[in-house]
């Protein structure tokens, strides 16, 4: 039997990349893991992907896929065998389930940045945006344990990669998530007791600190 190869390009801090090291854990694939420096990206990674340069990279028998939500979907089809399933067998809940982790994938990063790069009515507005984002999903949770039901789907792989900048963004913005959104905090716990979680997830505070680094980085 030939072996796979199965590697997957990362910078461990990147909340994309989180998410496909959890798909990748969760359907007990084994694969080899390579770390980029976002700071100073190789060759290897334009080689890669060349049009956004970014990661995560999934490399399968030496092909490669891009975009992390992308990345799911390829691992959910190519390990169907292996459970479990990313997505509902449902068509309607499946769209509504690949629309909630897009609209996460695409609003929640980006709305974030505001808190820990910016000041002022900036920062404020940053702060309100992200807990809109954060108690709109949460009204989508429900009483279910995860949005997957019993076992983590699409939309807790996208979410749970972001608990590791929860401390990062109530440092920074002075609040609390779980004031604000005790359900999503405690679904967060939850999804924290699963190894392919633990495995994935850095830690808050060394998050912190990094953030710190690169604000002083980028400033410069």
């Amino acid at each position: 039997m030939v072996k796979e190869e199965v590697v997957l390009v990362n910078f461990w801090s990147s909340p994309f990349g989180s998410k496909v090291k959890i798909a990748l854990e969760e359907k007990g694939i084994p694969y080899e893991y390579k770390e980029e420096d976002l700071l100073n990206k190789s060759s290897f990674l334009k080689t890669i992907n060349p049009v956004y340069g970014k990661v995560p990279v999934l490399i399968h028998n030496n092909n490669s896929i891009c975009e992390s939500l992308n990345i799911i979907e390829y691992i959910n089809e190519v390990w169907s065998d292996r459970s479990p399933s990313f997505f509902p067998s449902d068509p309607h809940e499946r769209a509504q389930a690949r629309f909630w982790a897009d609209f996460i994938n695409k609003e929640l990063y980006e709305a974030s940045k505001k808190i820990y790069r910016c000041t002022g009515e900036e920062q404020v507005s940053g702060k309100k945006e992200v807990l809109r984002i954060l108690k709109l999903v949460e009204g989508q949770l429900g009483d279910k344990t995860f949005f997957g039901g019993d076992n983590l789907g699409i939309v807790d792989i996208t979410l749970i990669p972001f608990y590791s900048r929860f401390y990062t963004w109530e440092t920074f913005g002075k609040f609390s998530i779980e004031e604000e959104c005790p359900n999503l905090v405690a679904w967060a716990k939850r999804c924290s007791q699963k190894e392919s979680v633990v495995k994935s997830l850095p830690d808050p505070i060394k998050m912190y600190e990094f953030i710190l680094y690169l604000n002083k980085h980028l400033a410069k």
